[in-house]
């Protein structure tokens, strides 16, 4: 008995020490509490905080770039020669504005983004810029084109289409305010822009003729361009068809084509005789005088150089438009021609 009732006396005793030993520890607690907080505050400060700015805010900053907005007002391409080009774009653009940022200015690479893959076809220096919700970027410069068969397809596209696509697309940085560190982002957006047409609803009037071999023919040729764009082609010769058959050349000089209805003085070295055999013979004797010509780009010049971008390109089309040339006969020859058989 005595022997149990020295173990139970043990065994109260242990039991006494281990409450004291929690008190101990609550106390500790309780003295130390701020010592708990700041090292919870630590870690949240090299834990969460770099997460925050070397995750989080390059993410946002992207998906803010991503989001505005790029919209071209307008372009003219000027001082037009062989090897180079200046480019004036007038852009606007447009975000949320809740973000205040600065973008670097960056080197942008212009894609036409109908290719596959992207075809690209010139660069242009960006300025810097802010995350205001509505920014006017003015760009004029020199453009080097160091693609010649790139920029021609380019063109092609641009005179042959209703609308083509241009991507573009360049690496940047962009500032946050409160945050010394600068992020890199990537530039891209896709714009697209009206084309030429093909020159659709292309149209002459007063025409005039003559019988002699050489500039025999000329007229008032109506050039359309719906297209935001103004084009300093240059001196422009076209090839000139009827009914299949090349039939002579016809020339434009200083053909710059402004947004809209543009009107130049056309003159060319026709067949004759191939003019008044259509006149003659069905079908095409049958409308009145009225003969259906074809016009194709030949050769191009500007400031005294060649311009294979834009010749080539007009040659990849194939430009069709009615001239009343009987009437012109008959009223500056006095010959009345109509089927002859």
């Amino acid at each position: 008995m005595a022997e149990a009732t020295n173990e139970g006396g043990a065994s109260i005793g242990n039991g006494g020490n281990g409450k004291s030993t929690s008190k101990s520890s609550r106390g500790h607690c309780k003295r130390l509490w701020w010592l708990y907080v700041l090292i919870i505050l630590v870690i949240a400060v090299v834990v969460v905080v770099p997460c925050v700015i070397l995750v989080v805010v390059p993410r946002m900053a992207q998906n803010k770039l991503d989001e505005a907005r790029l919209t071209i007002d307008g372009i003219s391409v000027t001082k037009v020669q062989t090897n180079s080009l200046n480019m004036a774009i007038n852009s606007t653009i447009t975000t949320d504005g809740s973000t205040h940022a600065t973008i670097d200015g960056f080197e942008g690479t212009m894609y036409l983004a109908d290719a596959n893959p992207p075809l690209a076809f010139a660069k242009i220096n960006f300025p810097e810029t802010t995350s205001d919700a509505h920014q006017t970027v003015d760009i004029s410069q020199e453009i080097p084109i160091s693609d010649q068969n790139a920029f021609t397809t380019f063109n092609e596209q641009l005179i042959q289409r209703e609308s083509v696509n241009v991507l573009v697309k360049g690496d940047t940085h962009v500032h946050v305010r409160g945050i010394s560190r600068a992020y890199s982002v990537t530039f891209s957006k896709t714009v697209s822009l009206k084309g030429l047409d093909d020159f659709k609803d292309l149209s002459v009037t007063n025409p005039h003729v003559s019988l002699a071999q050489a500039d025999n023919f000329n007229a008032t040729a109506h050039i359309p361009n719906p297209s935001s764009l103004t084009l300093d082609v240059g001196n422009t010769t076209f090839h000139t068809y009827l009914n299949g058959s090349e039939i002579g050349t016809s020339y434009i000089l200083n053909m710059v084509l402004h947004p809209g209805t543009n009107d130049f003085f056309i003159w060319a070295d026709i067949n004759n005789t191939a003019v008044l055999n259509a006149l003659t013979k069905r079908p095409t004797c049958e409308r009145n005088g009225t003969l259906t010509f074809e016009l194709s780009g030949k050769n191009v010049t500007n400031l005294g150089q060649p311009i294979p971008y834009f010749a080539n390109s007009l040659a990849a089309s194939n430009m069709s438009v009615d001239i009343p040339i009987g009437q012109a006969i008959k009223s500056d020859i006095g010959i009345s021609v109509g089927c002859m058989d």
